[in-house]
């Protein structure tokens, strides 16, 4: 077991005969414990900024909690769940509860300071009791976007976005005449 504390630095090594249970193109996520997961980054300044928004994030729910980092690794909550795009491949339809859980998220990334107001629907965790966490921040200040583009198209993608805006348009006609003017 890496004793995360006493490093700065990690390499790929040291990641071997942890499970792998995500990567990308910034990087990869193993499980740790039962409880955390380490991302590792290929870039140290992609960890930075997501590691800025982790920090901001830590006042909502909506966020994984933070244990612990080093210049290319963040050591954070392991949500055991789904993501809202399997979860939509499966159930072929959004519920009311669940985009009032959607438009709750989205209002936390405005409500902790984010200038970016979207999200895709692949890095939102739906967790084991059904509530929502949302993963992949590197971009939470580097972009000014108010409207949830990459999470419509996920939803179209999904054919459920239609339902999605209905739901919206009975719960929150503010955001959803901001959401349908500007789309």
């Amino acid at each position: 077991m890496i004793d995360f504390k006493k490093k700065n630095h990690i390499n790929k090594q040291d990641l071997v005969g942890y499970k792998l249970i995500g990567d990308g193109k910034d990087g990869e996520i193993y499980q740790i414990t039962e409880e955390k997961c380490v991302k590792y980054f290929f870039k140290e300044e992609t960890q930075q900024k997501e590691l800025e928004a982790l920090k901001v994030g830590q006042i909502s729910p909506v966020f994984p909690r933070l244990y612990e980092y080093g210049d290319n690794y963040i050591v954070m909550e392991y949500v055991e769940g789904v993501s809202l795009a399997r979860h939509l491949k499966r159930e072929k339809q959004i519920t009311r509860e669940l985009t009032a859980k959607v438009v709750a998220m989205l209002q936390e990334l405005q409500r902790v300071g984010f200038t970016r107001w979207d999200t895709e629907i692949r890095h939102i965790l739906i967790d084991q009791d059904q509530q929502l966490k949302v993963i992949d921040h590197k971009r939470a200040f580097s972009t000014n976007t108010h409207i949830p583009t990459k999470l419509f198209k996920g939803l179209k993608k999904y054919d459920v976005l239609d339902a999605f805006l209905e739901h919206v348009k009975e719960m929150d006609a503010s955001s959803y005449q901001d959401w349908v003017n500007k789309k």
